[in-house]
């Protein structure tokens, strides 16, 4: 099967890191599905796109955690593309505060969204990529998950479980030939961190070395490394995509 062939699911593709991932893999060739769970509009221009420039996309909407809309979504791409080769866990939200004024709804939204979305999608291709005996999965964490972050606890968890969750599935799945592996980004350039204030943005980018946020495009491309034949013997493993030491 040539690599123009593989598909490819990236969920939260309607804009920001998932966007850039969905391009730069229908750039190399993969047939793209792009999932949203509201973002219509952006999902399918984007969809649009690809298809005028000579690629293959497809806008499927699920909410990641739930797992009868997320079996949905993969029997909708089987019957357009055939079942995924690929999964990008990329559907994330945030809800910040502090855990003394955290409501028990904002830390199920997160888990469910950030953590259940994940084991979710993974388990939901797994048929197709044991049957096929080839399979890359790879989950969006975030530095935040490995440092912690103050009003973030339910975000940090969420991404911390991410990691250990992947750890575990590529253990299961190697016999296989399917890796898993888990790319962490740093501060990044996306409409979560568009809404923060600029005193609060020069304190954070005080702390970066190279005193600059991180593009989405910069993530797509270790993610796209992480699908390559290249990759073949890399699983279990997290990536940060940042220029700080842990």
């Amino acid at each position: 099967m040539g690599d123009y062939f593989r598909v490819a699911l990236v969920t939260g593709a309607s804009r920001g890191i998932g966007a850039a991932i969905a391009c730069d893999l229908a750039l190399k060739g993969y047939a793209v599905a792009l999932n949203y769970k509201k973002s219509r509009e952006p999902a399918c221009n984007l969809v649009d796109a690809i298809n005028a420039s000579g690629g293959r996309a497809l806008a499927v909407q699920a909410d990641v955690g739930d797992s009868s809309e997320v079996g949905e979504m993969v029997g909708e791409i089987e019957k357009r593309f055939g079942g995924p080769d690929i999964l990008v866990n990329n559907a994330g939200i945030v809800r910040d505060s502090l855990v003394q004024n955290m409501a028990e709804e904002d830390w199920d939204e997160v888990m469910g969204t950030n953590l259940k979305g994940v084991f979710n999608c993974s388990k939901a291709v797994l048929k197709t990529m044991k049957r096929k005996r080839w399979g890359r999965i790879i989950s969006i964490s975030s530095i935040v998950g490995q440092q912690g972050r103050k009003g973030q606890a339910n975000y940090a968890a969420a991404k911390a479980g991410v990691i250990a969750f992947s750890k575990s599935l590529a253990l299961e799945l190697a016999p296989w030939q399917i890796t898993v592996n888990v790319v962490a980004p740093g501060f990044t350039e996306t409409g979560m961190t568009g809404g923060l204030t600029e005193r609060a943005r020069a304190g954070i980018l005080d702390r970066i070395p190279l005193r600059r946020a991180c593009r989405p495009e910069e993530i797509a491309g270790m993610v796209s490394y992480l699908t390559s034949k290249e990759a073949g013997y890399i699983s279990g493993q997290v990536f940060n995509v940042d220029c700080r030491a842990v």
